[in-house]
């Protein structure tokens, strides 16, 4: 892209109170954006309203810097060989299940693979969306990275949103059956921050290896920082990009329902994981499976749902464990439920020494997990 035109996208863009409706109305009147601005106030009235029209026809502030610090972005280096780069409508790399929503955004900024950016990196039918709560259940959290290696075994890209909790395990999982050179991404994260900044800070490290083996875009301009506001909005693009959207935990009142329904709107598969009745990260998922999600116990669910073949040798995911070992008395007495050790030692009648010896053997063995407040889970894939 010359610097010219990246100028005019940017100017399309920071102009206040010009949304992306209007802007696409006036890129179907007049072409690139440096076509929009050479128009007279009253040739882009015809439109969009005479506010929109004065206001395209004023310089927004700070534009200057904004264009050098994204051509200074664009052209420099970013970690681990990756490749910088701004998709606006008219790019054949532009993802096409965005440009069949409703409000798709009018650039996208990109950081992934040299090789991937040689094409086009979103695979057509081939995401799946996997959100959840940000302070799941340790079992959540394991559903969340098992599903996506499962998933991404099977020829799907995992597209979430960089989180904290369902949506960093996600990425995890799906980077774990990454392989290297190949020509579609392992996953997509979808920020809500510019793309010179990671949030939260404490995903730097799994951002830097989703640009390796993955992408991560944005549609807000270089220096956004993490507002409120902006999450719920990107939360359209993880559903809009996605074949389906998969719920693993979540709060009634949890953003991931917000994707949900967003799916629901765009015509896009919902599917939902089950959990205890005793936790508030399941009640989002539960109220998901009565207004009509597809209720999933294994990834073969999901391939099934979607059409897409089952590999002969699919990764193990929760409930598609073909046989296990004898279970102790200890595990069956705890369910799958969190529980405290006088519940435990009511159950099976150890005594405190012996009970804490063998949570601490099935706690090493990634049996159980321990959780706050003096609590211990089994997982399921125990």
């Amino acid at each position: 892209m010359e610097r010219d035109e990246l100028a005019g996208w940017l100017r399309l863009t920071l102009t206040p109170g010009v949304g992306n409706g209007a802007a696409r109305r006036l890129l179907a009147a007049f072409g690139l954006p440096p076509a929009i601005f050479r128009q007279s106030e009253g040739t882009l009235a015809q439109c969009v309203t005479s506010a929109q029209a004065q206001a395209l026809c004023q310089v927004p502030p700070g534009l200057a810097q904004q264009l050098e610090t994204t051509w200074a972005w664009l052209q420099g280096a970013a970690p681990e060989g990756a490749a910088r780069v701004l998709l606006t409508l008219g790019d054949a790399r532009y993802p096409q299940a965005l440009l069949e929503t409703e409000d798709p955004p009018l650039v996208l900024y990109g950081i992934g693979p040299p090789a991937l950016w040689a094409v086009n990196p979103f695979p057509a039918g081939r995401c799946l969306a996997i959100v959840g709560s940000r302070n799941p259940t340790a079992q959540g959290a394991d559903n969340a990275r098992q599903f996506a290696r499962a998933l991404h075994a099977a020829g799907l890209t995992i597209v979430s949103g960089l989180a904290l909790g369902v949506d960093a395990a996600a990425h995890e999982g799906a980077l774990e059956s990454a392989v290297a050179g190949a020509t579609v991404p392992a996953t997509i994260a979808v920020v809500g921050t510019g793309l010179d900044r990671v949030y939260p800070r404490q995903n730097l490290a799994l951002a830097r290896r989703i640009a390796t083996h993955g992408i991560l875009i944005s549609e807000y301009p270089l220096g956004t920082p993490p507002l409120a506001a902006n999450f719920p909005k990107r939360n359209r693009i993880i559903a809009g990009l996605s074949q389906g959207t998969l719920v693993v935990e979540a709060a009634l009142a949890s953003g991931s329902l917000i994707t949900a329904r967003l799916a629901v709107e765009q015509g896009r598969e919902v599917f939902a994981i089950p959990g205890s009745i005793h936790a508030p990260q399941s009640r989002g998922c539960h109220a998901l499976i009565r207004q009509g999600a597809k209720l999933v116990e294994s990834a073969q669910d999901v391939l099934e749902e979607l059409q897409l073949p089952v590999p002969e040798a699919a990764p193990t995911t929760p409930g598609t464990t073909p046989s296990e070992p004898p279970e102790s008395a200890l595990l069956q007495a705890m369910g799958f439920d969190p529980v405290g050790l006088d519940a435990l030692m009511a159950r099976t009648g150890m005594d405190t020494a012996a009970m804490q010896v063998e949570l601490l053997e099935l706690e090493l063995a990634g049996v159980v997990a321990r959780l706050p407040g003096g609590l211990f889970q089994r997982m399921g894939s125990a």
